[in-house]
């Protein structure tokens, strides 16, 4: 037994120190040359160099001990510069961490002096001299863990990334050795188990490392803006040896000889098992929950928390409505969140989805009256207290429906509701509380000012904008009306000169379509500048859309189908609202494959239904820029029918709705107010 425990020592010990040592070699040709890379790669070369002495001398040998404490003097002088090298810090970091690192300097140094003593003058006192080493084993290998954990949390979240497999394997090596130096101090014996596995551990911890090595960079800690340090982990280090000896003790008693055996598969395999999960973002959010919940008097850091959040919000990259989800959901770690913004009913549509499936959501979101409740109360609205019938508010229904949602935060800038945030699930799930509805108010009530003022943001481009096509418009009008005058010229001599009949006809056919079309369009505009409109009568739909169908009949098939009953409507504006809508469905649609219009009525509404089969629109797009002055999707497109359509519709009391699927086509359906039977009657009669 004693051959094979020696052979899986000297072969785990080699194996590690390959590994390490590949490490080294990629870090010098992938990283940027600084000093951290210069003390990570010293630190990681001693930690080979260890490796491979203990593979060939043994661990009995006193310079074994000596290369482990040049080890662990390398890792902690990488850890110290890292910290004190760290960006983004507003103070410095207190003053006990750099006692705790010049404790472990002395420690070290104390090592080393315990291993260069002459041993055969120490014969009387050598049990006393190990004692000693084993216990200054342990107070590093504790005050090692402590500084881990502290230059893990004191990291910014976007930097902690970057180092979190480099942390855990640092705390997965010194937890080994705490419990090796441990177990042999506990029991005073030799646990040749332990030795002969610490070198396939140091393998493992060699691959986690590397996985945390990826993709080259540089190596500069961003500390967190709140340096604070915590005893939270002195405390857990504490309690773990107490446990530690207390199970030692118990399985001694109980086993007898197999105790070494035991105790020895025991930590093995709970070691890497910690390695294993630690990483994993869901249980570490368990854990933080755990201890927010039972060690601290509130939930909330709100410092830092106010600092992520608006660190989030001013990021680069993403749109703004992607960053105020992000940043709402980071407070509670939730995984997912979508923006409801006010629509054009006093609703809430979708505005932005993070991390959201897009098919689990509406695009109504919420009705007005839903809407102005919501505005009213200012709650945050429970979904979760909300299916069981515990919440005041209503929801729609598809949020009940949806087992991912979990907190509805209105967003009320100066008393009048913005919008809303839905918040998807975190990761571990519990239940909302008093401090999550305080944090999210006020979230809530900042992201809504940044909302309203790049809302009216856009509202002064477009106006800009406005002003400059007006301004160039004004041009157009000016050339059309000369081309109007000269086309009735050239028709007139036409009608008088032209010899051919035939060709004549098809001439004066051509010729005067497109003069009354010209003389249309400056009548509509000459109108629009005037701002009159005519006012809404009872109109038949169909001849209006039968001669917009028969004005592009030679460009594209259209089709006319169904029937509705009289509309409530200007007959000018609805022709232009077709005009728009069959024009952009042709532009859409392939050769050859017609453009149906479909007449109806719902609802009370009569409805006018333009479908097409050619390539669809996103529904980002249709949600963010569809009917948004100058967005389009056609090149060379001014994106002002679709905008215009619909003002032409709000300005009747209609409106405009959408559907749409990428690759499968769109349908806009215009619903116009249906005309009382008795109004329709006398415009008839008359």
């Amino acid at each position: 037994m004693a051959m094979l425990y020696q052979f899986m020592g000297d072969g785990g010990h080699a194996l590690a120190a390959a590994m390490f040592a590949a490490l080294t070699i990629y870090i010098l040709r992938s990283h940027a040359a600084t000093l951290e890379r210069n003390l990570l790669c010293a630190a990681i070369f001693m930690t080979a160099f260890w490796a491979l002495h203990t593979a060939f001398g043994g661990v009995t040998e006193p310079l074994s001990g000596i290369s482990e404490s040049v080890r662990n003097a390398a890792w902690l002088l990488f850890m110290f510069v890292m910290l004190r090298r760290g960006e983004g810090r507003l103070s410095d970091h207190p003053a006990s961490i750099t006692v705790i690192y010049a404790i472990l300097g002395c420690v070290l140094l104390l090592q080393m002096t315990a291993e260069f003593a002459p041993r055969e003058y120490l014969a009387s006192s050598f049990e006393a001299l190990v004692m000693a080493s084993l216990m200054l084993h342990m107070v590093f290998a504790v005050g090692a863990l402590v500084l881990v954990h502290n230059l893990y949390t004191i990291s910014a979240p976007e930097g902690r990334a970057r180092i979190a497999l480099i942390m855990a394997g640092l705390a997965a090596m010194w937890t080994y050795d705490l419990n090796l130096y441990t177990l042999t101090a506990i029991t005073q014996g030799s646990f040749a188990e332990l030795y002969a596995m610490r070198g396939l551990f140091m393998t493992m911890v060699a691959m986690v490392m590397g996985l945390g090595l990826r993709g080259g960079g540089e190596w500069r800690l961003r500390v967190s803006r709140t340096v604070a340090f915590r005893s939270f982990s002195l405390v857990a280090v504490g309690v773990y040896l107490s446990l530690l000896g207390f199970v030692v003790a118990a399985i001694e008693w109980i086993f007898g000889p197999q105790a070494h055996l035991i105790e020895t598969g025991i930590l093995f395999a709970a070691l890497v098992t910690s390695l294993v999960l630690l990483p994993a973002h869901r249980v570490r959010a368990r854990v933080h929950v755990l201890i927010s919940k039972h060690f601290f008097q509130h939930r909330y850091d709100y410092r830092v928390e106010w600092t992520r959040f608006i660190d989030t919000i001013g990021a680069s990259g993403a749109p703004l409505h992607e960053r105020v989800v992000k940043a709402v959901a980071d407070i509670t770690e939730s995984s997912s969140g979508l923006l409801l913004l006010r629509d054009d009913n006093g609703g809430l549509s979708v505005e932005c989805l993070w991390n959201w499936p897009e098919m689990a959501c509406a695009y109504e979101a919420l009705s007005p009256h839903d809407a102005a409740a919501l505005e009213h109360s200012g709650w945050i609205v429970d979904i979760d207290a909300a299916r069981i019938g515990g919440s005041p508010l209503k929801v729609a229904p598809w949020m009940l429906a949806d087992h991912g949602a979990w907190a509805l935060v209105p967003l009320i800038h100066f008393n009048r509701l913005a919008g809303a945030i839905l918040l998807g699930r975190p990761l571990v799930d519990r239940r909302l509380d008093w401090e999550d509805f305080d944090m999210l108010r006020a979230a809530g009530r900042q992201v809504a000012s940044y909302i309203s003022e790049a809302q009216g943001q856009q509202a002064l481009e477009d106006a800009r904008r406005f002003d400059e096509f007006n301004r160039r418009f004004a041009f157009i009008m000016h050339d059309v009306k000369n081309l109007v005058s000269q086309l009735s010229l050239l028709s007139r001599n036409a009608e008088r000169h032209a010899e051919n009949p035939a060709f004549r006809a098809d001439m004066l056919l051509t010729l005067k379509d497109s003069v009354g079309k010209m003389n249309d369009l400056l009548a509509r505009l000459s109108q629009h500048n005037k701002g009159r409109q005519e006012e809404p009568t009872a109109i038949d739909i169909a001849p209006i859309a039968r001669a917009v169908a028969a004005t592009r009949a030679r460009q594209h098939p259209v089709e006319i189908m169904g029937t509705s009953p009289d509309a409530l409507a200007d007959p000018q504006r609805v022709e232009q609202i077709l005009l728009h809508l069959i024009q952009n469905a042709i532009d859409a649609s392939p050769a050859n494959v017609p453009v149906i219009v479909h007449l109806g009525e719902r609802d009370g509404g009569v409805t006018v239904r333009i479908a097409d089969k050619g390539c669809g629109m996103t529904a980002d797009f249709v949600r963010r820029d569809l009917f948004k002055p100058f967005a389009s999707s056609k090149a060379g497109g001014f994106g002002i029918g679709a905008f215009e359509a619909r003002e032409l519709a709000h300005s009747m009391g209609g409106r405009i709705d959408v559907e749409s699927r990428l690759g499968e086509g769109s349908s806009f359906t215009l619903t116009l107010p249906r005309a009382p039977q008795r109004h329709a009657l006398q415009e008839r009669a008359a």
